[in-house]
């Protein structure tokens, strides 16, 4: 249920090509950049320690994509129109890129250097040289504004709005830009703008940005497309003309010739392709897979690996996401109603097979996460609020209602019941009715069927308390256009925010995306209050301030009851044929396969039986 990424530099003397406004005051230019100042690795740094830097380059994976899809039909993968393939990522370079063993740390790749202005109103960056598409013409600053310009007027909108604040983007130099915020809240837009893909403004100009299509985008990234059919496979193929694959941030990184992304009607197609060898890697979604359907001789015999992977990253929001802007979910109590009619338990215990824990929070395991009541750090920001946010959130920190595991909670049915009448519905015969007499009706919007076992036991407890549930099974296109357009009553979806959430949040939880189409904001969350707690987050100057900020955010948002939270749990449960390599260390946020992993050829020869 998917629906994301501290030494100074040596003198300046080495950087030529560093110019310096006279009225703006500087810090010294730094190889990397992280939201508080501290970064793990130095300048000069070799690789980063999650990897292998001797992994032998070559062979292949064969896996499926991790984004949700069932299909595609874009190689666009930054505008709201069309559904884009998985991989697309991988075409592309940024001016820097993650470590993902950090927080939040970036560390140059097209800029070699960045440098921030002690006001934190502006970033100046300096390019590589070196640094090429795929074609071979040079990346230049021109290249880098003009991409600024595209995705700040066309591109999706959760990018428009997390580059809000950005104010411009300046070429100094061939090599140097320079982007200019405006606001307080500017501490994450540096990173913001490092991270943005850097597209050719030569090719963009014979290509609209804006239209969403099968044609190839011109990348400077480790891989390039192959070969694709929409809907059915795409194969990326690593670039030996790679201009960055011996910088530290790429050493050890990017070891498979070619990486395929095959598509499957659904989950029961994928794991049949795993055992048949037609996949060689696969995440297992499906608690009830994982526990009874391994049970085969490949894995027995150790050909096909059923591993764990930790996950330290935080679990996130996941959940049946309310659309508050109909009418029938306005009220609070019938939302947290609708709380009450799921029962966790009996669904873990009968279904999960006991694998997961419940979702509380929206940065559910991580420090961010609020518990118990608002310290006196949280009330100081919310006590000016208190009349725009819910009462409940200056109580103890909303946790769903646990049942008794029967399936059918009579103390818990009573308490939704009771929660409804309080809302204004009235029972009229097997129904409950508003106001106007309409029957109150819930649709369950889903593209995959293995959600209906979940969804019909909730469904008996819903028709209990009089609501007329259903479930609209819809293929993977007409799903993604009618979560794009608030087209649904509910959806399930999976929202995993950073150890450092900052302007990304207006995108999920913020009043001006509400109501626009293709945002994160799919509940439809519009209160000021919000919106000032995000900006307390986006503003936090140190990680015990980001740490009080955000939990009073948390804290607020569950006070919403915006949605029905699902579960988690912090691993990756993956099965993979025995042929690959792996580092010793995994990175601490990310599953690192396709970015760290090798093909190892002594072990494919044993496993084919040579």
């Amino acid at each position: 249920m998917h629906l994301p990424r501290a030494a100074l530099l040596t003198l300046m003397l080495v950087f030529p090509d560093v110019a310096f406004s006279p009225s703006l005051a500087h810090a010294a230019p730094k190889h990397g950049l992280s939201a508080f100042g501290d970064l793990k690795y130095p300048a000069g740094f070799k690789h980063f320690d999650y990897v292998n830097p001797a992994a032998p380059k070559g062979g292949r994976m064969v896996t499926v994509g991790t984004s949700g899809l069932r299909s595609f039909d874009s190689l666009n993968p930054f505008i709201l129109k069309g559904d884009a393939a998985d991989g697309l990522e991988m075409t592309f370079d940024s001016l820097m890129t993650r470590a993902f063993d950090e927080p939040d740390a970036v560390y140059g790749l097209i800029a070699e250097w960045a440098d921030v202005a002690e006001s934190g109103k502006s970033v100046t960056f300096g390019l590589r040289k070196t640094a090429r598409f795929a074609d071979g013409s040079p990346i230049t600053a021109e290249d880098v504004c003009h991409t600024f310009t595209l995705f700040k007027e066309k591109a999706h909108p959760s990018y428009r709005i997390s580059l809000r604040d950005v104010e411009k983007c300046e070429v100094l130099g061939p090599h140097r830009v320079r982007y200019t915020f405006r606001g307080e809240n500017v501490r994450d837009l540096p990173r913001v703008v490092a991270t943005l893909p850097v597209l050719s403004k030569k090719f963009f100009q014979r290509h609209d940005f804006g239209k969403s299509g099968l044609t190839p985008i011109l990348g400077s990234g480790p891989y390039r497309i192959k070969k694709f059919k929409a809907g059915s496979f795409i194969t990326y193929e690593r670039r030996k003309d790679y201009w960055a694959k011996d910088l530290s941030v790429n050493v050890g990184r990017w070891n498979f010739d070619e990486i395929k992304f095959l598509y499957f009607r659904d989950h029961t197609a994928e794991l049949e392709a795993l055992k048949a060898g037609a996949l060689d890697l696969r995440e297992e979604f499906v608690s009830r897979n994982w526990a009874t359907a391994y049970d085969i001789a490949a894995v027995r015999e150790g050909r096909l690996i059923k591993g764990v992977l930790p996950d330290e990253r935080p679990s996130g929001a996941q959940g049946f996401f309310l659309n508050m802007r109909r009418a029938k979910f306005a009220h609070p109590k019938t939302r947290l109603a609708l709380n009450y009619a799921f029962d966790f338990e009996w669904t873990n215990a009968k279904l999960f097979y006991g694998l997961y824990r419940r979702t509380e929070s929206v940065f559910e395991n991580s420090p961010l996460k609020a518990t118990g009541k608002p310290s006196s750090e949280e009330l100081k920001l919310m006590e000016p609020l208190r009349d725009t946010l819910p009462a409940a959130a200056f109580g103890p920190a909303i946790t769903p209602p646990k049942s008794d595991g029967s399936g059918q909670d009579r103390r818990l049915l009573r308490t939704a019941h009771r929660l409804l009448l309080q809302a204004g519905w009235k029972r009229r015969g097997q129904w409950l009715v508003n106001d106007k007499g309409e029957r109150f009706t819930i649709e369950f919007l889903i593209t995959s069927p293995a959600f209906e076992r979940i969804i019909i036991p909730y469904i008996r407890n819903l028709k209990l308390l009089g609501i007329d549930a259903s479930i609209r099974l819809v293929e993977s296109a007409q799903f993604q256009r009618r979560v794009k357009s608030f087209d649904f009553d509910i959806v399930a979806q999976r929202y995993v925010f950073s150890l450092t959430p900052g302007v990304e949040l207006r995108a999920y939880f913020g009043s001006r995306a509400a109501n626009v189409q293709g945002s994160f904001n799919i509940a439809g969350v519009a209160n000021a209050g919000i919106d000032a707690l995000i900006e307390h987050v986006v503003a936090a100057r140190s990680r015990a301030e980001l740490t009080t900020a955000a939990r009073a955010l948390d804290r607020s948002l569950r006070a919403l009851h915006f949605w029905v939270p699902h579960w988690f749990k912090a691993s990756h449960t993956i099965a993979w044929w025995n042929k690959f390599g792996r580092p010793k260390v995994k990175p601490k946020y990310a599953r690192g396969v396709l970015d760290t992993w090798w093909f190892d050829a002594r072990k494919a020869r044993r496993l084919r039986g040579d």
